[in-house]
């Protein structure tokens, strides 16, 4: 009852604020009367043939098909409804700074779009999209005057497949969503201490020691690569050196400073091993693997990692402080600056630009390199007064779990980069997502994306006036539903996950539970046990979502009663119901936990959320009727919140908040 109510709640207040756009658009004006889709609904591309941009037309025609559930079978003889109009095809594969604005004007009589390249004219049909609504006389689109274009040309999701791996339906529908939200770089992490995952014909042992046999091979590679294209994103790929290089060493350990032998990484953390840089048969083996690899990839950007590179073993090797001493290396980031140096030459050859990490940075790169900046906007400020193109992705990192209000507040732009001149701004791309997949599996792994990557992705596209987290809330919510058309299950997955606990029996009241809780990071989740990446991935932690959309509700309404308690008598109503439900669900849960080892753990959390709904109660008759309450009662429920406000069983107990603001606002 409370999704269906909050879900009213939240189309009601979107279509009082405009449609629920993201990214919001540069500019919306709306007009007036809708254009009514039905049965004779169709697009057609009414500019020069583009055999790619009528497929693109014609999935779209689909799922907006499957969402409204009308059958849009675009007869041959019916007048097209949506007119697409592009001047140029552009390039075979997208490009870095293409151009990728539009327009797009709906009437009663249809809708025109109108780009100037394929690419602006994928974004647009994903705009007319986010415009459907269900009106009073079915579905509809209202009329309005759009005119867009991004802000920054980077807006990439890097999605990590090595650690944990990721299938090819997974990567596939990611891209679907990157593509609604109009991201434009998947940035591909492939290697990594846990795994190593593409075929090499050249080096096959890659692959057969040390992937566990979870690899993808060069066909699927090249199909994921048409895929993304044809949705208007770039593929990067990254293989990670000369660190986090653990499973290029089981099959070939020579590679290896230190003789081995190696096996794949289970643990997490940052491990020793690293590429001897000293010997020259390290750079042959990178030419040749560089040569296989590129073919793969048509981007001109190729990233090799160079993060957190692990200085122990080269400091200890004899060999390799003797070549350094000879070639005048004075430290280890001296060796890997000069390791940086041939491998972009390798690279360059081949006609690619070297991305890495921070710690790639150094004054003997050539200046066409980019840097991608995870300390932060004074690194990546840093980056572009020495005359570098960067990206961020610090304030990026959705594996930490942060709410999508803290990641709409960073931009590539504020802080150190604010103070930067024209010509040095010019030179921040823009930025990235980074899904890191230590603590997640591919059951999980759209959750912790979506819907909070679309938050991110206005940040890339949108101007940067555009920063009303209550809005964006609002729109993102809507959004999220929406984007389960694409394919992408971050709602769908966590029924199946909870029904998975229980062992079949109901899961009302771990439903219940599971709402008034929000994960833990990559961080807090170290530090609370040791895992592997064999550690079972089936537990609370594991379904529980980075943000409790019932409880954010909550709060909304618990602001509301606490400001006006006689005059929000809806939101009042809504809090007794749900504070009723938190106070009556222990004894079911009780129940349902008895002989349960994945559900035991929780039983404090239960017990939490029963005196939460108990205290809540108890604040909001307080507000309504004014009657005080003992004034040792917000001083025993502080005390109580401080406690239940640390993490148990590796969630937060977010219940915590709407309670919290009802305290405040009886004092």
């Amino acid at each position: 009852m409370l999704r269906f109510t909050l879900f009213v709640t939240l189309i009601s207040s979107i279509s009082a604020a405009g449609p629920s756009l993201m990214p919001l658009p540069v500019t919306v004006r709306p007009a007036t009367g809708r254009l009514t889709l039905d049965a004779t609904f169709k697009a057609a591309l009414t500019s020069a043939p583009d055999a790619r941009l009528d497929a693109a037309v014609g999935r779209f025609v689909m799922r907006l098909s499957g969402r409204t559930g009308i059958p849009m079978l675009g007869l041959k003889d019916a007048t097209p409804k949506l007119r697409i109009e592009c001047a140029s095809a552009g390039n075979d594969y997208p490009t870095l700074g293409e151009d990728e604005s539009y327009t797009l004007d709906v009437t009663s009589e249809g809708a025109l779009l109108k780009a100037p390249a394929r690419a602006g004219a994928l974004h647009g049909l994903e705009t007319f999209g986010q415009l459907v609504t269900l009106g009073k006389d079915g579905f509809e689109v209202p009329a309005v005057h759009i005119e867009d274009n991004p802000r920054f040309p980077w807006r990439g999701l890097m999605l990590d497949s090595a650690r944990h791996w990721m299938p090819l339906e997974v990567v596939k529908r990611n891209l679907d969503a990157m593509a609604a939200v109009k991201l434009n770089v998947f940035h591909w992490h492939l290697s990594e201490d846990q795994g190593f995952r593409v075929e090499s014909k050249r080096f096959p042992k890659l692959q057969q020691e040390g992937s566990d046999g979870l690899f993808y091979t060069q066909d699927e590679i090249r199909g994921v690569v048409i895929y993304a294209r044809d949705r208007g994103i770039r593929v990067v790929p990254e293989f990670d050196i000369p660190g986090h290089t653990t499973a290029w060493l089981v099959g070939y350990p020579e590679l290896g400073t230190n003789p081995g032998p190696y096996e794949i990484g289970r643990h997490w953390g940052i491990y020793e091993n690293a590429l001897d840089p000293s010997r020259e048969e390290t750079y042959a083996f990178l030419d040749a693997f560089f040569e296989e690899m590129t073919a793969l990839f048509p981007d001109p950007y190729f990233h090799i990692g160079g993060d957190e590179v692990e200085a122990t073993q080269w400091n200890a090797s004899g060999r390799v402080q003797a070549w350094a001493k000879q070639n005048n290396l004075k430290d280890a980031h001296a060796i890997q600056a000069y390791f940086n140096q041939r491998v972009q030459k390798l690279l360059t050859k081949r006609g690619k630009i070297l991305i890495g990490w921070d710690e790639v940075l150094h004054p003997d790169l050539p200046k066409d390199i980019v840097v991608q900046s995870w300390r932060g906007q004074k690194s990546l400020a840093e980056a572009a007064v020495k005359g570098y193109r960067g990206i961020l992705s610090w304030g990026y990192y959705v594996d930490h779990l942060s709410p999508a209000a803290f990641h709409y507040a960073v931009d590539p732009m504020s802080g150190d980069a604010d103070k930067l001149g024209p010509e040095e701004k010019a030179r921040i791309l823009g930025g990235e997502l980074c899904m890191w997949s230590e603590y997640t599996t591919s059951e999980m792994v759209d959750s912790r994306i979506w819907p909070r990557a679309a938050a991110i992705a206005e940040r890339f596209w949108s101007p940067a006036s555009t920063n009303d987290v209550d809005s964006m809330y609002a729109r993102m919510e809507a959004v999220s539903r929406g984007l389960e058309w694409t394919g992408v299950q971050h709602r769908a997955n966590y029924a199946p996950m909870l029904e998975r606990m229980t062992g079949g029996r109901p899961t009302e009241p771990l439903r219940v539970l599971a709402d008034a809780v929000e994960g833990l990071g990559l961080g807090p989740r170290a530090r609370a046990g040791k895992y592997t990446s064999l550690t079972p991935m089936n537990r609370l932690a594991d379904a529980a979502r980075p943000e409790s959309e019932s409880v954010r509700a909550m709060e909304l309404a618990a602001a509301k009663v606490a400001a006006n308690p006689k005059g929000s008598p809806a939101e009042a109503a809504m809090l007794r119901r749900e504070f009723g439900r938190w106070a009556a669900n222990d004894a079911r849960f009780r129940k349902l936990a008895a002989d349960s080892p994945l559900l035991v753990e929780l039983l404090p959390l239960s017990r939490d959320l029963a005196a939460l709904g108990n205290a809540g109660l108890k604040l909001v008759d307080a507000l309504v009727t004014g009657q005080a309450l003992p004034a040792t009662f917000a001083a025993a429920q502080t005390k109580l919140i401080a406690r239940m406000e640390k993490p148990a069983a590796e969630v937060n107990l977010a219940a915590t908040r709407p309670v919290k603001v009802l305290l405040k606002g009886g004092k």
